[in-house]
């Protein structure tokens, strides 16, 4: 009787666990990894990389965000930074960020749509606007920007939850 007891407390914690989860996810579609389709994406006047996978993970009201890849050249792309996404400048550390970016702000529109600014030494880099789908299995950031030369670059993303 004890085991039967004990065997129906694990599952309901178990079950509990899964639906926090859940409940955590559906409350924020940005949740999971997800992997550039580089044959969707467009990059105008700056190189696309090899490869790139985006991981975002809850942490309290905002999002721990980790990209992973190859750039262009073939250097290693893994860098990250986490957001309350309430417009305060978060650290971006690790390596291979586009234009060298060091903060990164991002903003919640609504419940499909984040807009951030990048920022290398307190100079703006580029602007972003990222949209989930309603059936959340792709995400497409928008980016507008200037290269290190001051001329103008454009980002079309598109990635695609794994």
């Amino acid at each position: 009787m004890k085991r039967i007891v004990a065997m129906i407390a694990g599952v309901v914690v178990g079950l509990a666990g899964a639906s926090l989860l859940l409940a955590q996810v559906m409350a924020n579609p940005f949740i999971g990894t997800w992997k550039l389709n580089l044959e969707k994406s467009k990059y105008t006047g700056v190189e696309a990389p090899k490869s790139a996978t985006r991981t975002i993970e809850a942490d309290n009201d905002g999002e721990i965000v980790t990209f992973v890849g190859v750039a262009a050249d073939g250097t290693p792309i893994r860098y990250s930074f986490t957001t309350n996404l309430d417009g305060k400048p978060a650290s971006v550390s690790g390596f291979g960020a586009h234009g060298g970016i060091d903060t990164q702000v991002v903003t919640r529109v609504d419940a499909y749509t984040l807009k951030g600014t990048a920022t290398k030494a307190g100079k703006v880099v580029y602007t972003q606007r990222t949209v989930v789908s309603k059936d959340g299995k792709v995400t497409t950031e928008t980016r507008e920007g200037k290269d290190e030369n001051g001329q103008p670059i454009s980002v079309v993303a598109v990635w695609e939850k794994q």
